[in-house]
């Protein structure tokens, strides 16, 4: 769904982007230590740092593809690289929210395998030739809830927001899932 406003954001990332002399596969390594450090964070009961590094980590994310389209540096091995990354940014975010207590475990670990699930669906259809980037929570969305989660629970209740954000994070996940299923079996049912 965020999905739709990239072309948006991209007017306003792409001058940055020209001024970044950076090779974009260390601006991703940068992205994932930098969720590194929310995760951490988060595992310290510093929810609002943890948000803000959330949102950090989410410039590196969009600014790398930025750099690399802009600067001819594109290349297969970086989109392996990012979504990679991605994956492992995505699993010690949750762990650390999980570690600072801000979610029950069992919340959490349906929260990573959704998040995981999601990505490797959409991975598992393009082997078969199929493009599969639909469903209502990808990876921004997952994210922006929790960090909505974070800032909003620090104000508030953090332990019950946060929860209701990793709730979140669990039903759309596994929502996300079930479209892309559905895609994949409409699209291959006939082959």
């Amino acid at each position: 769904m965020l999905n739709k406003v990239r072309p948006h954001i991209q007017r306003f990332i792409n001058p940055i982007a020209n001024k970044i002399g950076l090779h974009p596969n260390i601006l991703t390594i940068i992205g994932l230590l930098v969720s590194l450090c929310a995760a951490y964070a988060f595992s310290q009961k510093s929810l609002l740092l943890g948000g803000l590094l959330i949102l950090l980590s989410g410039f590196f994310d969009v600014i790398d593809g930025a750099v690399a389209r802009n600067n001819n540096t594109k290349s297969k091995f970086g989109g392996f690289l990012d979504s990679t990354c991605d994956r492992f940014a995505d699993a010690f975010i949750i762990i650390g929210i999980i570690y600072g207590g801000y979610v029950n475990w069992f919340w959490g670990i349906l929260a990573l395998l959704a998040s995981l699930s999601v990505s490797y669906v959409r991975a598992r259809a393009e082997v078969e030739g199929i493009r599969c980037d639909v469903g209502i929570a990808e990876r921004a969305e997952r994210l922006f809830i929790i960090l909505g989660g974070a800032l909003i629970g620090y104000f508030t209740n953090p332990q019950l927001v946060m929860s209701l954000a990793i709730l979140l994070v669990v039903i759309l996940g596994y929502v996300t899932v079930l479209q892309r299923v559905y895609h994949s079996w409409k699209e291959l049912k006939d082959i």
